[in-house]
């Protein structure tokens, strides 16, 4: 699958990759702020999200070949993957399985283990949305409301909304299969996938994606992994401090 994506600036390459109901451009300000720094950062819309392909499939394996398939095709080499949530485990993925195109590893508050499914809430109101005749932003703000009460997470799902036709709103996301398919969201990574290079986990403080008793877990998958903890921030770690996750990256990177 060819995957869309946004590339900044010249250097080892950078992939990342957004988390679940997300899309490439959550990240541009951190991707300026990489390229910036010597990188070539490729902003990634993983299949049924963004602007990539949709498709009845949707698996870790498969996310994980999308991403190996990404990296052969532009001929990238010594690849940083950073992934959130389920970029985390999409990221996981790859570098477990295809090791020798993965140079660094950084998994965004993620845990390797099973999750239960914890989005209903959201996915029925994204489908309020989708089935809703919408002839503004406001007016998809006000059905999601229904449904989803913290405006910031509002805000973030409805980047998704696009001019499909001339007065007529809709989604970039396949809500379809992304309901269908929620279990498979929440996979553990398989028992025996490792992956030995250097690896960052990085824990939101307020945040309760990872505990202090994954740590075993993740040593067992990523043997040369180091834990850090962002101050003041909850899951979406990258949004809520900035400043001390791009110092935490690039202090992992330098070494």
């Amino acid at each position: 699958m060819k995957l869309h994506s946004t590339i900044l600036g010249e250097g080892q390459p950078i992939l990342i990759l957004h988390g679940f109901l997300g899309m490439s451009d959550n990240w541009k300000t951190l991707g300026n702020e990489f390229s910036e720094a010597g990188f070539q950062v490729h902003l990634i819309d993983q299949r049924n999200h963004g602007r990539s392909p949709h498709s009845e499939v949707f698996n870790y394996t498969e996310l994980a070949k999308d991403v190996k398939e990404y990296i052969e095709n532009y001929s990238l080499k010594n690849v940083i993957l950073i992934g959130h949530s389920m970029g985390g485990k999409s990221a996981m993925t790859a570098a477990a399985l295809f090791p020798h195109l993965i140079d660094k590893l950084v998994v965004v508050d993620i845990a390797p283990k099973y999750y239960a499914p914890h989005h209903q809430q959201i996915l029925e109101g994204l489908k309020a949305v989708d089935d809703a005749t919408l002839n503004s932003r406001g007016d998809a703000d006000e059905v999601l409301a229904k449904h989803v009460p913290e405006k910031a997470v509002r805000m973030f799902l409805l980047k998704n909304l696009y001019w499909k036709q001339k007065e007529r709103l809709g989604l970039r996301l396949n809500l379809e299969v992304l309901t269908k398919e929620i279990e498979e969201l929440g996979q553990s990574l398989p028992n025996d996938y490792t992956f030995t290079k250097p690896t960052l986990f990085i824990k939101g403080e307020r945040s309760n994606y990872i505990t202090s008793e994954d740590e075993g877990l993740i040593k067992k998958h990523f043997p040369n992994a180091t834990l850090s903890v962002i101050s003041r921030a909850g899951h979406w770690v990258h949004a809520e401090n900035k400043k001390e996750f791009y110092e935490q990256v690039m202090k992992f990177l330098s070494i």
